[in-house]
């Protein structure tokens, strides 16, 4: 497990490669914490591909297999009050922090008893009551909107953390630079996790980006700036609970740049022609999860019974989250404004024929 550090006033120099703490270290019971995550994520992206391959589900779909690690061992530090904001191919970071699967199928298949009525898709969903705020289209909003939220937390006087989850891609966009900016400013109670996954779109990091690391753009707002090995749930989970300890005790802002890799394209159907074939198979050959699993049972923190029944759990929650979904009516018409006009009528009627 390797977390390097870079922050402070020197410039590019790496100030060291950590072993993890002890004081934020995952007990056994935290590791089989962020294992039921993980096997969540796991099996709903399977199954999304699956519904989607045979067109029972008709939905644009981003898979996340490969990324499991990452949100499982963020959210297993968070509190359910903390917030996240995370982009429109983030189910697993909302899945991670406890959106339910009934609600989640449902507003992935447009049905009116989706988290946002049906009306959101996999593209914009929400579920505040979990503290998963405001999902939208744009890259690299999530960065501006967590510092709002987390603004408003430091407002309020309350302890909440907000997590903002982005990739590799955003991080070269204007809306990254000031967030962190103004994070760094304020000192506001922001986890900024950078997934990075090689690719942003269909583009590979070394095209777009000429920081060899992202971790290192920490620097110029004076934060610390943390590269870790995002399929390893010892370390992302240390790096994330020392950064939430740290926002929480209003210390300010940590950028962590979780080091991964996605198994498939960009979106359902990128047939992923631009990706490094052998870079691709070996990162499939390292999957995360088998190898977590395997560890578990080594380490005496689960035996392959305890794990087998979480999995097969798992695919019948999954099972029920389908049938419920697909047995849910579409909205009706009488949704076209309601959550979209403040007022509904400045709206002619005949907009809508």
């Amino acid at each position: 497990m390797r977390i390097e550090r870079a922050a402070g006033c020197q410039a590019r120099q790496i100030l060291g490669v950590d072993r993890v703490t002890n004081s934020y270290a995952p007990d056994a019971g935290t590791l089989m914490d962020i294992f039921r995550r993980m096997a969540l994520l796991k099996g709903n992206d399977e199954r999304s591909r699956k519904l989607l391959a045979t067109g029972r589900v008709v939905a644009p779909y981003y898979s996340y297999r490969g990324q499991e690690v990452i949100p499982s061992s963020v959210s297993a530090a968070l509190r359910d009050d903390d917030y996240i904001c995370t982009i429109y191919r983030g189910i697993h970071d909302m899945l991670a922090k406890g959106m339910p699967l009934k609600q989640l199928w449902a507003e992935v298949a447009g049905r009116e008893d989706g988290t946002c009525k049906g009306k959101g898709g996999p593209m914009h969903l929400t579920y505040p009551a979990k503290g998963i705020m405001v999902t939208t289209g744009i890259v690299g909003s999530s960065m501006p909107i967590a510092n709002g939220l987390a603004w408003g937390s430091q407002l309020d006087g309350n302890d909440r953390v907000t997590v903002a989850y982005f990739g590799d891609g955003a991080s070269n966009i204007g809306a990254f630079h000031e967030a962190l900016n103004l994070a760094a400013v304020w000192k506001l109670p922001v986890v900024f996790v950078c997934q990075n996954n090689r690719y942003g779109e269909h583009t590979a990091y070394a095209t777009a980006t000429s920081a060899k690391r992202i971790a290192d753009r920490a620097v110029g707002y004076d934060i610390p700036g943390v590269r870790v090995d995002g399929n390893d749930p010892h370390a992302m989970y240390a790096a994330a609970a020392e950064a939430i300890a740290r926002a929480r005790g209003g210390e300010g802002p940590t950028l962590i740049e979780a080091m991964t890799f996605r198994f498939h394209g960009h979106v359902m159907g990128d047939a992923d022609g631009y990706m490094d074939k052998a870079e691709k198979q070996a990162a499939i050959a390292a999957d995360p999860y088998p190898r977590f699993r395997a560890q578990l049972i080594a380490d005496n923190v689960a035996d392959e019974a305890t794990l087998a029944k979480i999995e097969a759990d798992v695919e019948a929650a999954i099972d029920e989250a389908v049938e419920f979904a697909l047995a849910s009516p579409f909205p009706s018409t009488d949704e076209l404004r309601r959550d979209v006009f403040a007022d509904d009528s400045i709206v002619p009627e005949e907009s809508f024929a």
